[in-house]
């Protein structure tokens, strides 16, 4: 059956403000665009978009969809505005906590505090005897109690692991904070076994599906096959909630952790619903919890650099066996060492022809870095919102010299650098439309002020494009995806109105009235 989609604006995104009248879709595909006269005869199908605005299928290309389904069902401390309140959360959230499970909590922020100061592991001992484990909103700090720790093995004596810190206080007595790598010690404890195990996974991942069609969303490129016990569990997942309906697109980052063993395994995948991506490799940390990887010390915190999560040999072996699978590297680096890094070792060992590189975040950059990145088949994983969360304590973290190249992507953009657009979720809300917000206006909704570092704003053309063809982009598929053309997938976000079209601040308050993935409509907003 032909179903031709008429009524609307229609956004082909091949160029800024081309637009089409009709688009012709035979079963998953799109078979021609034009004008409505000259394609009604060839339909079986007419559907009236009755005046709304279709895009391309939007796709985040970076987050974690089974952590974003977590989140909505974990504590949230993302509100909290000081350490008082946060432990008064804490205490509130253990009364229905049964005795014999974790307490879970995420989004914690100190410089959302009015005083920064952190809750330590005895006040939260005070709260409860059974594991308390919180994990900051960066997820690279995490903040325990005694018997969290203790069933992570972490005791007073216990020595900081490679790539990673044990937090202790003045008296070097531990505080409960992990960093990075220490943090897996705790977080390998918990129990992530059984089909009670992967139901609530599944469960898990199917609130992050339903929410993310709700708001537009066709797809997204996640890293999930490393948290959770064995990566079958995960993977089985992905399998029940995605493979059996096919009503999503995932393209599913392999942690290097297991991806020798994924590899090895031979897994089957369900192309182009569930699809293999690339080996994801973490170089260091993150700026809120001082430890991603400086080339300079911390302009608050002089005494550190941050950390580096390999050595430089052991990157380049993570690298060597990606290549030997033939496979593209996506990598997490967020300071400008480990950009630089990474960059040592792409240049010595090239992406295979065919594939690009991912550098995911590439928060803080350096016009030499820059100059290496324009060389070489990369895609910059850009998450926007980091603007609206990060400025202004950012300005003191890493000091006025550093700002030219701190999410720097209309520099990356000029330069011809390919760009995607995502969330890293649940770091960041999963709105496209916020993250769009972010890209243009460098400030955070409905606040006065033009923004931070406005030479560095995007259009919303370019922005919106991130999130089509710069996703496409990022695993190869721009013939195919990211744009409203015939022969590409019948991928489509429509929304009740023009995004391009008033204020942004008006752009916000569009709704979704269908998410269409391969011609079939996902969701329907209810009247």
């Amino acid at each position: 059956m032909k179903q031709l989609w008429y009524g609307g604006t229609i956004y082909t995104m091949e160029k800024e403000e081309e637009t089409v009248e009709a688009v012709l879709v035979e079963e998953d595909k799109i078979i021609a665009v034009g004008l409505f006269k000259d394609l009604v005869n060839h339909s079986d199908e007419q559907i009236d978009l009755k005046g709304a605005t279709m895009y391309p299928g939007f796709v985040d290309s970076h987050l974690h969809m089974i952590f974003q389904g977590e989140k909505m069902v974990w504590l949230d401390l993302s509100k909290a505005t000081s350490a008082e309140e946060m432990l008064e959360m804490v205490k509130e959230a253990s009364k229905a906590t049964p005795s014999d499970q974790w307490l879970f909590a995420d989004g914690w922020n100190e410089n959302n505090f009015a005083v920064k100061r952190i809750p330590t592991k005895d006040e939260l001992d005070s709260i409860r005897k059974e594991p308390i484990l919180l994990k900051r909103v960066c997820h690279h700090v995490i903040l325990c109690n005694t018997q969290a720790l203790e069933a992570g093995g972490i005791y007073e004596k216990s020595q900081s692991p490679l790539g990673g810190e044990i937090g202790r206080d003045t008296e070097g007595k531990l505080n409960g904070l992990l960093y990075d790598t220490a943090g897996d010690l705790v977080t390998s404890a918990i129990p992530r076994e059984g089909e009670a195990y992967i139901d609530m996974l599944s469960d898990e991942l199917n609130l992050a599906v339903n929410q993310m069609l709700s708001l537009g969303l066709t797809g997204g490129h996640t890293e999930d096959m490393h948290y959770f016990g064995d990566f079958i569990n995960p993977l089985t997942a992905f399998r029940r909630v995605i493979g059996e309906k096919h009503h999503f697109r995932v393209n599913l980052l392999r942690h290097n952790a297991v991806f020798k063993e994924m590899m090895a395994a031979n897994v089957e995948f369900d192309e182009p619903f569930i699809e293999p991506g690339a080996m994801k490799i973490f170089t260091d940390g993150s700026l809120g919890g001082f430890t991603a990887a400086l080339s300079k010390p911390y302009t608050d915190n002089p005494e550190t650099k941050g950390l580096l999560i390999h050595t430089d040999q052991e990157l380049e072996d993570l690298v060597k066996l990606a290549r030997k699978y033939d496979e593209a590297i996506a990598v997490h680096m967020i300071g400008d060492a480990g950009a630089e890094q990474i960059l040592n070792v792409i240049e010595k060992y090239p992406v295979p022809k065919g594939k690009r590189d991912r550098l995911i975040h590439a928060s803080v950059l350096r016009e030499d870095l820059i100059e290496r990145i324009a060389e070489l088949p990369i895609v910059i994983d850009a998450q926007p919102a980091f603007v609206t969360s990060d400025f202004p304590w950012i300005i003191d973290r890493l000091g006025e010299e550093r700002l030219k190249y701190v999410y720097s992507w209309k520099t990356l953009l000029n330069r011809g650098i390919m760009c995607a657009a995502g969330t890293d979720a649940p770091i960041e809300d999963i709105n496209p439309l916020l993250t769009i917000y972010a890209a243009v206006e460098r400030k955070k909704p409905y606040t006065e002020g033009e923004g931070y570092l406005q030479e560095q704003k995007l259009t919303r053309y370019e922005a919106v494009r991130m999130y089509t063809v710069g996703s496409a982009e990022a695993i190869c598929k721009e013939h195919e995806r990211g744009l409203i053309k015939p022969g590409y997938v019948a991928d489509f976000s429509i929304f009740d109105r023009d995004l391009f079209k008033g204020t942004s601040e008006e752009m916000l308050e569009a709704k979704v009235v269908k998410t269409v993935v391969a011609g079939k409509v996902v969701f329907s907003q209810k009247n």
